[in-house]
């Protein structure tokens, strides 16, 4: 490690720093991702800017998984190999908490080559792959609490925070489609009462 430059705890706080960092930034992008999907952006932003923050965020949050995955190969103070990040359940250290983690990897894996792909795919095939990011969110904020060793109090008030956002954003969008509905049916010939 010497040859580096990263001995000791750097690549313990760097690691921890850009897991936290990640998960915010996911948190963020599926945030966006949920309230920019059907056509009506929120508010008077248009819709190709909120796409290039939620793509410009993803992105974001994609190259700091890659350094969160390498320093955490690259610590000694916990042994985890490179194949232990892709393949879930592998490893001796918290095989479980690890596995979630590699899991939420792939399934980023497959939604960053899908999504350069998407103008060579289907759209209702990209869009079922895209939405396996709820999925990669919910494992990584797993994969926090369950490798997290320093759960503080505002580590906690941070991954609740998380936790809150995406279901919290879900319920906004559904609540802004029944009331798009509603709107409609009422202004349609058919739908005036």
């Amino acid at each position: 490690m010497e040859s580096l430059g990263l001995e000791g705890p750097i690549l313990w706080y760097l690691n921890r720093s850009t897991g936290v960092v990640t998960i915010v930034l996911l948190t963020v992008t599926t945030v966006l991702g949920v309230l920019a999907i059907g056509g009506r952006p929120a508010g008077r932003v248009p819709r190709f800017v909120t796409q290039a923050f939620h793509r410009n965020v993803a992105l974001l949050s994609v190259l700091l998984l890659v350094v969160h995955l390498v320093t955490a190969v690259l610590d000694e103070f916990v042994e985890i190999r490179w194949w232990e990040a892709f393949i879930p359940f592998v490893g001796s250290y918290e095989p479980l908490w690890v596995g979630l983690g590699a899991i939420a990897t792939d399934l980023m894996i497959i939604v960053v080559v899908t999504s350069m792909m998407r103008t060579r795919m289907k759209h209702s095939l990209w869009r079922g792959l895209h939405v396996t990011t709820y999925g990669l969110w919910a494992l990584a904020i797993g994969h926090g609490i369950g490798v997290g060793t320093d759960m503080t109090d505002s580590m906690w008030l941070l991954t609740v925070t998380c936790a809150i956002a995406v279901p919290l954003a879900a319920v906004l969008r559904l609540g802004r489609l029944v009331i798009d509905r509603t709107s409609a049916s009422s202004t349609t010939p058919g739908g005036l009462k």
